[in-house]
């Protein structure tokens, strides 16, 4: 409500007036009159018709005891009950409550109402007087009144005119007040917007307009014409006037001029105005985000002190504001010349303090990049936005950076501000996501490539052992059959190191410690040196130990050391070290992709010639060598990275050319044990004795499951195969008993082995199973959630297939 009617109390109703319910007493003395005639009536009836008048007495006598009874019962009810409605306790009720109330009675008159809807109506009109008749509204009311009596509820939407002369959009909501509908309830609402406009009125004038007022900010609410609505202190002494404008035009107050600045026309009391240059905020007060078509708009405004500028250079306090920025920027007039730059634009350009003399952007670049600089500057002052551009500093050509330029207007022209950015960490950090994502790829190829590949070498080393039981050594054939079997575990050494880069391969990971890995290995890597190299080990003290595979970390040092030697064709000395990196060091090193931690590392360096740099991002891809046609595969490191990887270790390389490589394995420090082993212990491996049962292998290819049924079926057991999943079920559900054990490839068209190993088990949980993978152990572990399965990894020999099944039977 724009205006606040004052209330007087004898505005409100009198209590003494308000009309009260009919009273309980005199309905029932209605009652009784009639009950008092009607038994009169029926004992006369009774008395003539049978002619007894002493039964007709007794009869009118019971029938007034009955009355009296019910009359003394209904006169103790309405004694307690009250037979009026307390309006004392009403109208206590409704002034309880900040939203305008009113109640009417059947007749549409006000009996109660509270000081809300006194100032909402400007007085107590009764609700249905709000809006005279012919007027739009008047009719609504009297529909909303009716369907309250009807339904419940009704609602009427009304715009009244205030003393103010703004109209306001109210809300007419009719219940009913009591059980019987002869009382209505009117709550009169007004709308969001027109309640906003009420509320920053009062807060402007009260002591948020005065808070506002003290921290420098002149507020005004003005409509969408322009008008003022309210304002606080501030604003009335900005702009000298007494009372605060409220009525007038705001557009009359304010100038707004292009470029955004805005000054405000101060009253002097003389013919010339005071212009005040202020910074203004426009606010609308609005239900919606359209600033445009708000219908009042809340205006803060804040003195502002003129800005001089010099036609020639910039603002005095602009170099010591862009001096603290960590950012290289400097700034350039509008003929192209530089006049400012910070400390960190002349790092990054290689500009010393003492240097004289004009500067132009296009002198700092290489010659390549002076033509596309300068036209980029011209762009830049002819037009807004900013520009990017890769160049070449002329002081550092090797390394490209990031020139941006934009446009700055000020008094004396347009005027250029460039940015220099150092971005050889962010094309380092390109540069090695892109070889994560293609070592990635190649890895995942050479994984799929192996495991094509196991299926093969798993058939002709299976045939190779087949024949070879059939043909003694001595035999023609038996020299032929060998040298085709030693092949076939040759190509299977190249697939393990494929797997091995793809992080796929089997490993046996246990505690052990570095020191003695090396040291065993040292006899071995004297003689795969050679009398040109030396070897030095240095072994460090107090090393926790590591879990690894044993066997592969030997081939890891055994390739290092092998690369090492044919770095060194004039001969050299080869150095290992064993040694413990800490979290503190590890930080200091900042080796990339390594969280601080405890660490054991393995150094080995050597005096060679070194790798070049072209050359050290791709020394861990797979078949990549720089070795003559013949002396190498190119596994060799990309083996070493894929089982320090697939450990949990890392590896880097650092090469000087020239002067020697040290390679640096990582492995994190584990627990140490109560006793570590110092060496490891081969097992026995029992001769593989002949068996009994029924064994149901499923495997796609059918060269591995018919070497798989024949070495099984020597040695006794009873074999019924399955091309695949499905297949498999089908045999399982025929049999009458099921097998002793199933041996399942993982990976089958249809069905794979792990669904046809949880179908199974929901017919057999006890069933025995035994799965068939060239990928590694860890890998299917971590990917299948079955319990209780041996693995057997391919390729495998006739003997370990039947190895494996003795043990699995056994268990």
């Amino acid at each position: 409500m724009a205006t606040e009617v004052p209330v007087r109390a004898d505005q409100l109703p009198d209590p003494t007036e308000w009309p009260s319910l009919p009273g309980v007493t005199r309905g029932m003395w209605a009652v009784v009159a009639a009950v008092i005639v009607l038994a009169i009536g029926s004992a006369a009836l009774v008395g003539y018709a049978l002619g007894v008048w002493q039964f007709a007495a007794l009869f009118l006598a019971v029938v007034l005891a009955a009355t009296t009874i019910a009359y003394a019962a209904a006169f103790g009810r309405a004694k307690r009950g009250g037979g009026r409605i307390d309006w004392a306790l009403v109208r206590a009720a409704l002034e309880s409550q900040q939203v305008a109330l009113a109640i009417t009675d059947a007749d549409g008159r006000l009996v109660s109402a509270n000081a809300a809807y006194g100032l909402r109506a400007a007085g107590f009109p009764t609700p249905l007087d709000l809006v005279p008749p012919g007027i739009p509204g008047h009719d609504e009311l009297r529909a909303a009144a009716a369907a309250a009596r009807r339904d419940g509820t009704g609602f009427a939407d009304l715009e009244l005119t205030g003393e103010d002369g703004l109209a306001r959009r109210l809300r007419m909501t009719v219940r009913p007040a009591e059980q019987g509908r002869d009382y209505l309830l009117w709550t009169l609402r007004r709308e969001r917007v027109d309640k906003a406009v009420d509320d920053v009125r009062e807060m402007l004038q009260g002591l948020l307009g005065t808070w506002l007022g003290r921290a420098g900010f002149a507020c005004v609410m003005a409509d969408d014409a322009g008008r003022v609505l309210a304002g606080n202190a501030a604003f009335r002494e900005m702009i000298g006037r007494q009372p605060p404008g409220v009525g007038g035009n705001l557009g009359g107050m304010i100038r707004m001029e292009s470029g955004g600045s805005a000054f405000v026309e101060a009253d002097t009391g003389t013919m010339e105005p005071r212009v005040v240059p202020v910074a203004l905020s426009r606010l609308p007060l609005s239900e919606d985000a359209d600033a445009e078509s708000a219908e009042a708009y809340l205006f803060l405004l804040r003195e502002r002190e003129p800005q001089h500028v010099t036609e020639e250079h910039p603002p005095a306090d602009l170099p010591q504001l862009m001096g603290v920025l960590p950012i290289g920027l400097a700034m350039a007039d509008r003929d192209g010349q530089l006049v400012f730059m910070n400390e960190a634009f002349r790092a990054a350009a290689g500009i010393s303090e003492d240097h004289e003399g004009l500067l132009y952007p296009s002198d700092l670049v290489s010659d390549d990049d002076k033509t596309p600089v300068s036209n980029l500057v011209r762009r830049a002052l002819a037009a807004e936005g900013v520009r990017d551009l890769r160049v070449r500093l002329k002081h550092r050509p090797d390394d490209p950076v990031m020139l941006t330029i934009g446009r700055a207007p000020w008094s004396g022209g347009p005027a250029v501000v460039l940015s220099l950015k150092d971005n050889r960490e962010q094309v380092k950090l390109e540069r090695q996501i892109t070889q994560a994502t293609k070592m990635q790829a190649v890895g995942q190829l050479a994984g799929g490539v192996a495991h094509d590949f196991n299926n093969i070498l798993t058939a002709i080393i299976g045939y190779c052992d087949l024949m070879m039981m059939r043909h003694a050594p001595g035999d023609p054939d038996f020299d032929d059959i060998n040298q085709v079997r030693q092949n076939a575990n040759r190509a299977a050494n190249l697939v393990r190191q494929l797997l091995a880069f793809s992080r796929q391969q089997t490993l046996r990971p246990q505690l052990l410690q570095v020191s003695d890995i090396v040291g065993e290995l040292s006899h071995l890597l004297k003689r795969l040196l050679g009398e040109r190299v030396s070897l030095k080990v240095e072994h460090g003290r107090g090393l926790d130990p590591v879990r690894a595979d044993p066997g592969q970390m030997e081939q890891v040092i055994i390739n290092l050391a092998v690369n090492a030697r044919d770095a060194m064709p004039a001969g050299g000395e080869l150095t290992i070290r064993t040694f413990a990196v800490g979290p503190l060091e590890t930080k200091r090193l900042r080796r990339e992709g390594m969280p601080p931690g405890d660490y054991v590392a393995i150094a080995v360096e050597d005096t060679g010639t070194g790798i070049p740099a072209d050359v050290q991002t791709k020394i861990f891809e797979p078949f990549f060598t720089t070795k003559e046609v013949g002396r190498g595969t190119g596994l060799g490191l990309s083996t070493v990275y894929g089982i320090v990887k697939q450990t949990g270790g890392f590896i880097f390389a650092d090469s000087v050319e020239g002067e020697g490589t040290t390679f640096t394995i990582y492995l994190p420090a584990q627990e140490a044990p109560v006793e570590v082993p110092a060496q490891r212990r081969a097992r026995a491996v029992e001769d593989i004795a002949f068996g009994s049962g029924t064994i149901l292998i499923a495997e796609d290819e059918a060269m591995v499951r018919a070497v798989a049924q024949r070495a099984l079926t020597r040695k006794g057991y009873d074999v019924i195969t399955a091309e695949n999943g499905e297949e498999a079920l089908e045999k399982l559900a025929a049999m009458d008993v099921p097998p002793d054990l199933l041996v399942t490839d993982v990976v089958m068209p249809v069905m794979d082995g792990p669904t046809l190993v949880a179908k199974a088990r929901e017919t057999y949980p006890g069933l025995k199973i035994i799965f068939m993978s060239g990928y590694a152990e860890e890998q299917l572990r971590s990917s299948v959630e079955i319990d209780d399965a041996g693995f057997l990894a391919k390729p495998f020999s006739v003997a370990e297939v039947a190895e494996t099944v003795r043990e699995a039977l056994k268990s």
